[in-house]
């Protein structure tokens, strides 16, 4: 058996059921949850980001929910670091982390560390902006395929913040994320080391979906529009109030931020806005399982079984989680 600390990745698709199983674990087991999701982080987006309720954060806290104003930036090393953070005061009490959410880059992150990068270059995004806007993202794209074939065959045209920053460290540094990233290896190498920290922790990797992903598209659809149906717009508005939010911070670009931005901008219709809403949700989906597929050691659940709580009991126990 590891003498690491144990911890508990629960992964999946946006919709697939990944909170009721983790609060289902926790009843049973001296867990304590941190939210791993690029969205949940910021306060006063709730709605569109199918936010657990007040009510059920108070009775099952999550660690790095709501820890974030809209308009600052919260990057995969910030992540990494505030994770870390969390992991050790739960095992410090005895408790086992368990990491919950969908954003995969921050799994990514934690296990395998990060390259060392160009920092932000505000200037530099905005050119980037202004040019989406002009040209499409599909344009940047066809740009980042020619200077890093490897990122853009990583990299969805449909996935702005990740193809913005894969151009702005080119515009940046003069040089590719897959050169930089070759380069460092190379030195890790010759050192003889990784290079990079190791998490420091025994790690049980659960996943949860529907087997049928056509259960899993009427469950983004169904969801979609109970948020709308719940106030989203009216959240959208309240955001829109404020001087320091615009269309191009990583908050405003989240899935769903975006469609009724440009609906109440005028941008879209209302029907326009919520089949936006809908198939960038599903594109999301789509995405998340394409990392899942590449996780070593993953064990899956089906959403629609009865008895997943039994089953990922099963399992954690024989990976030598449960002592």
């Amino acid at each position: 058996m590891s003498s690491l600390p144990p911890a508990i990745f629960l992964m999946g698709p946006t919709a697939a059921g990944k909170t009721d199983l983790a609060i289902e674990l926790t009843k049973v087991l001296p867990c304590e949850l941190i939210s791993v999701d690029s969205a949940l982080v910021y306060r006063g987006m709730d709605i569109g980001t199918a936010k657990p309720s007040k009510a059920l954060l108070a009775e099952f806290p999550h660690r790095l929910i709501d820890i974030l104003d809209p308009a600052e930036a919260y990057s995969a090393a910030d992540f990494r670091r505030d994770a870390l953070q969390a992991m050790a005061e739960i095992t410090a009490r005895g408790k086992i982390p368990l990491l919950v959410g969908g954003t995969m880059l921050y799994y990514k992150a934690l296990v395998d560390g990060l390259a060392d990068m160009p920092a932000a270059d505000p200037l530099v995004r905005a050119e980037i902006e202004d040019e989406a806007a002009r040209l499409g993202w599909q344009a940047l794209h066809d740009q980042l395929a020619v200077i890093d074939p490897v990122s853009a065959a990583r990299i969805h045209p449909n996935d702005p913040q990740r193809l913005s920053r894969a151009l702005e460290v080119y515009r940046v540094s003069g040089q590719s994320m897959t050169e930089l990233r070759a380069r460092q290896s190379a030195q890790s190498t010759e050192a003889g080391a990784s290079g990079r920290p190791q998490l420091p922790y025994t790690v049980a990797n659960l996943a949860i979906a529907p087997a049928n992903r056509q259960v899993l598209h009427d469950r983004i659809k169904q969801r979609f529009t109970q948020m709308l149906e719940q106030g989203f717009i009216d959240e959208v508005v309240a955001l829109r109030k404020r001087s320091d939010l615009h269309s191009g911070l990583p908050s405003i670009r989240a899935v769903g931020y975006r469609q009724v931005w440009d609906y109440l901008d005028g941008k879209l219709t209302s029907v326009e806005m919520q089949e936006r809403g809908i198939i960038a949700t599903r594109q999301l989906a789509k995405r998340q399982f394409t990392w899942l597929r590449s996780w070593a050691d993953l064990h899956w659940l089906d959403s629609l079984d009865c008895d997943n709580l039994p089953r990922a009991l099963k399992y954690l126990g024989s990976v030598s989680i449960l002592s």
